[in-house]
C-alpha cells in the first residue's frame, strides 16, 4: 500500500511524458554532463591521490560565493565562479603546503565563502530559482556560448593534467622522494590547484555547490575500491563520473526535482557496489595467502 501523495511523490522524481522533445530540447546539458564528467573522472584521481576532499568542499563554497556576487552584480555566474574558485585554490595551495595548515585554511574559508554567498543571494531580487540552482543545481538549455565555455574550460583542465601527469603522480603519491630528485613539488601543487579551481567553478553549474563532491571525489574513490593500477583506475573513474552525470541528467529530464539528487544518487550507488565487490576479494586475497 502505498503512503498518501506517494504516487505524487514518485511522478515529480520520475517524470517521462514528452522524454523524446525534451531530450532534444537539452542536448547541449547531455553535452556539458559528458565533459564534467571526463573532466571530474580525471582531476579526481589526484584529489584522492592529494588527500584533498575537503579542500574541494572549501572551494567549492567560495565558488559559490563568487557565482552569488556574479549574479548580484551582474557580471555573470561563470565569471563570479571562476573568481571565486581560482581565489581558493591559489589560498589553500599557497598557504596550505601541509595537509594540516591546508585542511585548517578550508575549514576558515567553508563559512567565510558560504555566508558571503548566502547575503548575495539574501539581496539578489532576481529569480529565486537561480538561488537555489547555485546550491543545489539546475538542468536547464545551456545556449551555445556556455557550453562553449564549459568545454573550453574543460578542455584546458583535461590537457592541463596531461601535461603534468607523471612529475604530479610522482608528487602526490611521494612527495618527499619526488623533492629529492629534484621535481618541482611546489610547483606543482600551485599548477594543480589553479586546474581543480577551473574544475570546480564548471561542475558547480551542474551539480551545485554543496553537492560538488559527487563527481569530483566520489568516482575516483568508488574507482580506487576496485583497483591501485595507474591506469585502470583514472578509466574507471572517468567511466563512473559520466555515467553519474549524464545518467543523472537523463533520469532528471522530466522532473521538476534540481538535478543534483540524481546525480549524487547515482555516484553513491557506484561507489557502493564497489565498495562490496571489494570485500570479495579481499577474503580471496586472504584465503589464497593462507595456502
Amino acid at each position: 500500500m502505498l503512503l498518501p501523495n506517494a504516487a505524487d511523490w514518485w511522478g515529480q522524481i520520475f517524470n517521462f511524458t514528452n522524454y523524446g522533445e525534451l531530450l532534444a530540447l537539452l542536448q547541449n546539458s547531455i553535452i556539458a554532463g559528458l565533459v564534467l564528467g571526463i573532466t571530474g573522472g580525471m582531476i579526481g584521481v589526484f584529489v584522492m591521490a592529494r588527500d584533498m576532499p575537503f579542500a574541494v568542499h572549501g572551494i567549492s563554497e567560495l565558488s559559490f560565493a563568487g557565482a552569488a556576487a556574479g549574479l548580484l552584480l551582474g557580471i555573470g555566474v561563470v565569471a563570479g565562479s571562476l573568481l571565486g574558485s581560482i581565489t581558493a585554490a591559489l589560498l589553500i595551495g599557497l598557504l596550505g603546503s601541509r595537509a594540516r595548515e591546508r585542511n585548517s585554511i578550508t575549514a576558515v574559508l567553508m563559512p567565510f565563502g558560504l555566508g558571503l554567498g548566502i547575503l548575495c543571494l539574501a539581496l539578489y531580487s532576481g529569480r529565486s530559482a537561480n538561488k537555489f540552482g547555485l546550491l543545489t543545481g539546475q538542468i536547464v538549455a545551456i545556449d551555445n556560448p556556455q557550453i562553449g565555455s564549459l568545454i573550453l574550460i574543460c578542455a584546458l583542465v583535461c590537457v592541463g593534467l596531461l601535461l603534468i601527469w607523471r612529475p604530479l603522480l610522482f608528487a602526490s603519491v611521494d612527495p618527499a622522494v619526488a623533492a629529492g630528485r629534484g621535481v618541482p613539488t611546489r610547483a606543482l601543487s600551485i599548477a594543480f590547484m589553479l586546474l581543480l579551481g577551473l574544475a570546480v567553478a564548471v561542475a558547480i553549474q551542474i551539480v551545485g555547490a554543496l553537492l560538488v563532491l559527487s563527481l569530483l571525489v566520489t568516482p575516483a574513490a568508488a574507482a580506487l575500491r576496485v583497483s591501485a593500477s595507474p591506469v585502470l583506475v583514472p578509466l574507471l573513474s572517468i567511466a563512473f563520473a559520466v555515467t553519474a552525470s549524464v545518467g543523472g541528467i537523463l533520469l532528471a529530464l522530466g522532473s521538476a526535482i534540481p538535478i543534483s539528487p540524481y546525480i549524487t544518487t547515482i555516484s553513491f550507488l557506484i561507489y557502493l557496489v564497489c565498495r562490496l565487490l571489494k570485500r570479495p576479494r579481499r577474503a580471496a586475497a586472504v584465503q589464497a595467502a593462507s595456502r
